[in-house]
Formats: C-alpha cells, sequence, structure tokens
C-alpha cells in the first residue's frame, strides 16, 4: 500500500505531492501620511476595477467623512460644529432653503470669507446640504450609494459629482477652514483627483460592513 502511494505521487506529479506555490497577491496600498491623502496612483496596483474603483473611494470618502464636511452635511435638521460635532450656538435650523430662518439666516454671521477675528467661518453661498444629502453617521459605502442616487444628490451625473468635488468654492472653504479649524486631509484638488479617477475606474462602491452576528 505505501508502494502504491509512493508510486501514485510519481505519477501525479509535483503539484500534487509537493508544496503548493504561493498565491500572487495585490501589493498592499501604503498608509497616508497624517492628513494627507493617497494619490490614484497608490491604488494602481489593484487591477479589478470594480476594486480599484471602491478604494479610491473610500479614500476620498476620508474627506466628506471628516467634520468639515459633515457638520454642513447633518442627519438632522441643525448644522454641526467643532472636530467633535458638537451643536451649534447659537442655535439655529435649516429653515425651508437650508439658509436658514428669519433673524437667524446663515447670511446674517456666515460672510463670503473667514472672519477671523470673530472666529465665524466663512465661504460663498454658505448654507447646509439638503437633508436627503445628510453624510453624518454614514459609512462609505451608504455615502457612496447615496452621492449616486439621483433623488439624494441634486439630480448630479457622477461627471457633474466630480467637477462639483474639484471646484466647488463652498467644497473649497473645507482646506482653509480658519482660526484654528482642522482642514480635511489633502487638498481640494487631491480630493477631486481621487473623485475623477473612481470614476473613470467604473465609479463602483465599496461593500457595506460585515454584520457581526
Amino acid at each position: 500500500m505505501r508502494l502504491l502511494t509512493i508510486v501514485g505521487c510519481g505519477l501525479v506529479g509535483v503539484a500534487a505531492c509537493g508544496p503548493t506555490p504561493p498565491v500572487p497577491q495585490t501589493a498592499p496600498v501604503p498608509p497616508p501620511p497624517e492628513g494627507a491623502l493617497r494619490t490614484p496612483a497608490s491604488f494602481a496596483s489593484i487591477e479589478a476595477p470594480d476594486a480599484r474603483a471602491a478604494a479610491l473611494f473610500v479614500e476620498a470618502s476620508r474627506v466628506m467623512l471628516h467634520p468639515r464636511c459633515t457638520n454642513c452635511h447633518p442627519a438632522g435638521d441643525a448644522p454641526r460644529i467643532g472636530d467633535d460635532a458638537r451643536p451649534h450656538l447659537p442655535e439655529v435650523v435649516r429653515g425651508p432653503d437650508d439658509e436658514g430662518v428669519v433673524g437667524l439666516r446663515c447670511d446674517g454671521c456666515h460672510q463670503e470669507q473667514n472672519l477671523e477675528l470673530a472666529r465665524v467661518p466663512g465661504a460663498p453661498h454658505w448654507h447646509l446640504a439638503p437633508r436627503e444629502m445628510a453624510w453624518e453617521g454614514l459609512d462609505p459605502a451608504a455615502l457612496c450609494a447615496q452621492i449616486k442616487d439621483p433623488a439624494r444628490n441634486g439630480d448630479k451625473t457622477v461627471a457633474q459629482i466630480v467637477e462639483h468635488a474639484g471646484h466647488d468654492a463652498l467644497v473649497a472653504w473645507g482646506w482653509d477652514p480658519g482660526a484654528d479649524r482642522a482642514p480635511a486631509p489633502g487638498s481640494q484638488a487631491e480630493y477631486a483627483a481621487l473623485m475623477q479617477a473612481w470614476a473613470e475606474a467604473g465609479a463602483a462602491c465599496p461593500e457595506p460592513p460585515k454584520e457581526t452576528p
């Protein structure tokens, strides 16, 4: 019986009886430096377009899920402030047009630029994102599904989303927040490059987190 086994291995060859060759692995994407964004080139080792697009979006979502963005994309009807997303003071509400209510309109305090002495942030057309564009509390998968949905993204195409990311003046404020506020990671140009690469790879979304039993 032992002889038959040895002969059998000899007939089948090394593939069956020798060591299994290692499976080629995708090169790991290096982590970003603190406060920086990885470039699209960092994801070039991911060959499958959908997987590469998903990874690119996760990196870009570090901007969208940063407090500089989520504070004005709240889950409720009032903006948040600070890196800890504390309630806005004075107490304000979004109002019917997402720009506040009579007596407490957004542009009553927020001008088209930061007011450094008063520590009041500002940028053109300061306002809250509509309720359907709330980002607060989302994970990258839910965020991606939302911004691709015309019913929840202002009826924009993917190309228009990329354009908005790269050229909107209010988006740009995230990297120039004034006072001692921490800016979003990277720069607007780097963020837009990630979004452009995501679109070019097919704009696939990352998988939602697996639920633990």
